[in-house]
């Protein structure tokens, strides 16, 4: 028999599943679940994407396990709240109704062990594409899906000759100006909210990039996506905050307890062998 090492945490933060799109990372996410226990687990937008109903939904047996176990943890003793995002706004009219045990909230404040108030939510109210021009957020989105249909086709052909994943809608994202820019801008607008609501940081995910920072006075934290690097962030029994990549080991990106935050590692390493791979 073998026996499954969990590890239990105070608090975890999971973003931007996308469950109902062919790019989902489900089953590492579901071997997450399995292995992470917590007693608050923050479910904060994009998780499910209805975005893709009327046109590609894909919903493999493995998806209906992860919500069924989500719904377990809600049931014996796990306190799942779900703070919808874009692509899962529908949901946004059950804030404050509890359903299967799951509280839906339009956002949140989480105080850490150590005494922090965190706001939380999604992060899409910062972004003026998805706030003012739904129709342009969705052909984004649409932009970004097909990017990523890409790097299956490539990497497909990579992996035939021997060389490992790299990512095409990571580095168009990553490396071209305006992308970056949007980034940065994003990070001041909504680390700005955070001030003005007087918390000591905010936690938020939508823009599939995990990240610490730490601007004027406010600690921000971005959870990050499992469409493509599979990042969650943990708090332990202390209050101490990672980002963690959950790969075949899982990889620690940001660890507040280090004075000097590691750079989050290139997505050129992410598979191996068509086998998502740790790059420690």
């Amino acid at each position: 028999m073998v026996f499954m090492v969990v590890k239990k945490s105070r608090a975890i933060w999971l973003s931007d599943v996308h469950l109902g799109t062919r790019d989902a990372k489900s089953e590492y996410l579901l071997d997450f679940l399995r292995r992470n226990e917590s007693e608050y687990l923050y479910l904060v937008g994009d998780i499910l994407d209805f975005w893709k109903i009327r046109s590609k939904w894909f919903w493999p047996a493995i998806n209906n396990e992860i919500v069924d176990l989500v719904l377990h943890k809600a049931k014996t003793g796990t306190k799942v709240i779900y703070i919808p995002g874009n692509h899962d706004d529908v949901l946004r009219k059950y804030s404050n109704c509890r359903i299967n045990g799951v509280r839906i909230l339009a956002e949140a404040i989480h105080e850490t062990a150590d005494g922090r108030k965190f706001l939380i939510l999604h992060g899409d109210e910062f972004d003026l594409v998805s706030t003012y021009s739904k129709w342009l957020a969705k052909l984004g989105s649409d932009a970004y899906q097909f990017l990523l249909s890409l790097n299956r086709f490539v990497n497909f052909f990579r992996r035939k000759m021997g060389k490992e994943y790299w990512s095409l809608s990571a580095y168009l994202k990553h490396k071209v100006k305006e992308a970056v820019n949007f980034i940065g801008n994003f990070e001041k607008s909504i680390t700005a909210e955070a001030k003005r609501r007087k918390v000591d940081g905010l936690i938020c995910g939508h823009i599939h990039h995990a990240a610490f920072a730490q601007m004027s006075g406010v600690f921000y934290r971005n959870i990050g996506d499992w469409v493509e690097s599979c990042t969650a962030l943990v708090e332990n029994a202390a209050g101490n905050l990672q980002i963690v990549r959950w790969a075949e080991q899982t990889t620690v990106l940001y660890d507040e307890r280090s004075l000097i935050l590691k750079q989050a590692p290139s997505y050129a390493n992410y598979y191996r062998n068509g086998r998502l791979a740790s790059t420690s």
